[in-house]
């Protein structure tokens, strides 16, 4: 006993010391089943005991990475330690590991520790502070680091098999989906990502939102669509309100439209990984494949630092529209000496010269009749809007069969809701539950959210069969007349709206003249029968919101 005191006294630890205890484990389900812990508590203390050191603080980090210092309670331990006046003599844990699986920052760490006047000591490896028992400690942290990046290795290994198999390798299930069990191997039981019809519904709302709108304007951006979803009680699987930033996240999610990607980014630099080491897994899709590009190719459109503010009012018809088909760049308008002669004149060539581009000039009047005329005769007519939204009706018709299949998995949602209130309902009638129970009360709240939800989500369902929301020929007919009618006569800010509601650009050429715009735009005018028929800017900047610069 007296040679064990000395040794004590000599490395510096008396036996009157305090203590703090650090306890980790590295995966979730560690900490979930509390196996580690405990053990390492129980170890800890009774070794304490044995050396009459006094317990003043205990550190606890469940579920967390030992090959980082990114664990909030190490750092408090540090902080406290490097204070000046610390709590503690000594900071024991299980074995070095548990601190840092990192051979340099584990050394790093004993080191300023010990600056400091605390030591650390490991209850199953110890080892003192003489030149051979640091060279000791480091030969453990180096076997200890190459075992963890051994096992992460291994690890993975398993993981992209499992991904390969098109299984669920544990994560959370992505809003809209839920992890089912596909089968059972042994012990193990695999998972596969399986819809979720309430959440599903949210999901493809979401995606209407952008692509065609709520039903009373034209598609919103990512900000409107947020507030829309935050004003119609929507929230999170968590309860919260959306954000912008989650929104843009699911929506950009190639998941929903069946590719769900593994091992896609370095989970410490959160960088791309090479397409060779990354895993496509099927699984079923919640958004049609066109529909999710369409959304992609909007959200780029709208995208500020992609896309520079476009000129889209001015005293002519095709301002923002016509291009030079040589540089690019947009015309302007040019008059002749008297003020007569107008015509659209390549920007760059009028501003920089014909270094810059040749440049072309049109009347102005000859293009206008140009462009109207041919949109009057060749795109605006019932035949050629029916051949190009042909694909339209097909997808509507299969549409048909899907809301089927969508309505009968939501009502038998809304059934089993319903299903597990009547019997605990029952339960409370007989005595069998105790109504001021709060779990009890918890429980009913969150049974009646799932059963409301489903029934909101059934008659968002029903309301996408109803009539009006369906492609007829009487819309396509109403629709053509109403763009020759009004591309051809009117004031010119009202005819550029109708314009710049289904073209994109009108390229100039020496020999011919191109108008380009886009199919899915077609599809949602005719859809939604509405055309925005005000020139309102693409782009505007927000006012203050003080008077100081609005008076």
């Amino acid at each position: 006993m007296k040679s064990l005191q000395m040794n004590l006294h000599k490395d510096g630890i008396h036996e009157n010391s305090r203590a703090a205890l650090y306890l980790r484990v590295s995966t979730g389900r560690q900490a979930e089943n509390d196996l580690s812990i405990p053990d390492q508590r129980r170890q800890a203390r009774e070794y304490c005991a044995a050396r009459g050191w006094t317990v003043v603080n205990e550190f606890v980090d469940a579920g967390m990475s030992g090959m980082d210092d990114k664990r909030p309670e190490l750092q408090r331990l540090l902080d406290l330690a490097k204070d000046g006046d610390a709590p503690f003599d000594v900071v024991v844990v299980h074995s070095f590991s548990r601190l840092m699986r990192d051979h340099f920052q584990l050394e790093f760490y004993v080191r300023q520790l010990r600056r400091h006047g605390v030591r650390l000591v490991s209850i199953t490896q110890e080892l003192g502070e003489d030149p051979m028992s640091v060279m000791v400690r480091q030969v453990f942290a180096l076997f200890d680091e190459y075992q963890s990046k051994e096992n992460a290795k291994h690890v993975l290994r398993a993981m992209k098999e499992n991904a390969r198999q098109g299984f669920w390798n544990g994560a959370a299930a992505p809003y809209g989906y839920a992890i089912v069990a596909a089968e059972q191997r042994g012990a193990k039981t695999k998972k596969r990502l399986a819809i979720d019809p309430v959440e599903a519904e949210i999901v493809r709302q979401m995606f209407r939102l952008v692509s065609e709108g709520s039903g009373t304007g034209g598609p919103m951006g990512v900000k409107a669509a947020t507030c829309w979803l935050n004003d119609h009680g929507h929230r999170t699987r968590g309860g919260a309100r959306w954000g912008i930033g989650q929104l843009h996240k699911l929506l950009t999610s190639a998941t929903y439209k069946g590719d769900y990607l593994f091992n896609r980014k370095v989970w410490k630099t959160k960088e791309d990984k090479p397409e060779t080491e990354q895993i496509l897994v099927p699984v079923e899709p919640i958004i049609a494949p066109a529909l999710f590009d369409c959304v992609q190719r909007r959200l780029a459109s709208r995208n500020p630092k992609a896309m520079p503010p476009r000129v889209v009012t001015g005293p002519i018809l095709l301002t923002g529209l016509a291009t030079c088909a040589t540089c690019g760049g947009g015309m302007t308008l040019r008059t002749g000496k008297s003020g007569k002669y107008r015509y659209y004149t390549c920007a760059a060539a009028a501003q920089k010269g014909k270094s810059s581009c040749p440049g072309r000039s049109i009347p102005m009047d000859k293009l206008d009749s140009l462009v109207t005329a041919r949109l009057r005769e060749t795109l605006f007519t019932p035949d050629r809007v029916r051949a190009i939204l042909g694909s339209l009706f097909e997808r509507q018709a299969s549409r048909s069969d899907d809301h089927a299949t969508r309505i009968t998995a939501l009502q038998n949602k809304a059934a089993e809701a319903e299903g597990r209130l009547s019997r605990l309902y029952q339960a409370i009638e007989t005595g069998l539950a105790d109504m001021t129970d709060p779990t009890l009360k918890e429980r009913l709240a969150a049974l009646k959210t799932d059963r409301d939800s489903a029934k909101a989500a059934i008659e968002r369902a029903y309301s996408e069969l109803r009539p009006e929301t369906r492609l007829t020929e009487e819309k396509i007919d109403a629709f053509a007349a109403l763009m020759r009618e009004n591309i051809a006569t009117g004031p010119v800010p009202f005819r550029r709206a109708y314009l710049r509601a289904v073209i994109d650009q009108v390229e100039v050429d020496d020999e011919e003249i191109r108008i380009h715009g886009r199919k899915s735009e077609l599809e949602r005018l005719v859809m939604t029968n509405s055309v925005i028929t005000a020139a309102v800017p693409s782009f505007v900047r927000k006012w203050r919101t003080r008077q100081d610069s609005n008076l």
